[in-house]
């Protein structure tokens, strides 16, 4: 296992998306290929983030229903309420990768030992890492990429 680099364990030539692709259509990429993350590469291939499931779910945007005052026996919606429900939900619909990605996602080169890329994904609290070969993005290397090379897993 000292010998093992990343790109040795990762998964090779990843699912990308661009930074302008919708979040919906990143979901079912993502659900499409059961993959949790997706690099981001703008139009040069130039990676530019990551957009993770934690990502999609879109932890910033708190749709809020609207509020409704209680009033002879009825209920009547505070217009202003409304208005804001309206616009948050279609923020949130109409939501780029870009909105939700993580932009400058931390790396690790092609080259690296295991080691070293089992203690960046620690370090930095992450689950995934692009792998990089140079500025071109050639793979992705996960926890379970991980695990899978410590259980002996590789074929």
């Amino acid at each position: 296992m000292a010998d093992l680099r990343a790109r040795d364990i990762m998964t090779p030539d990843p699912v990308t998306v661009g930074p302008d692709t919708g979040v919906t259509d990143a979901a079912r990429v993502m659900a499409e290929r059961s993959v949790g993350a997706l690099p981001v590469v703008d139009e040069s291939g130039a990676l530019v983030g990551i957009v993770t499931e934690g990502d999609l779910i879109m932890q910033d945007v708190k749709l809020e229903f609207p509020t409704y005052i209680h009033l002879l026996d009825g209920f009547i919606m505070y217009p202003p309420a409304h208005a804001r429900f309206e616009h948050e939900l279609k923020k949130a619909v109409a939501a780029k990768v870009r909105d939700v990605m993580s932009a400058h996602p931390v790396t690790v080169s092609a080259d690296a030992p295991i080691e070293d890329v089992a203690t960046l994904l620690a370090e930095k609290d992450v689950s995934r890492l692009p792998v990089m070969d140079g500025e071109r993005l050639v793979g992705i290397v996960s926890k379970h990429d991980i695990v899978k090379a410590i259980a002996g897993g590789l074929s």
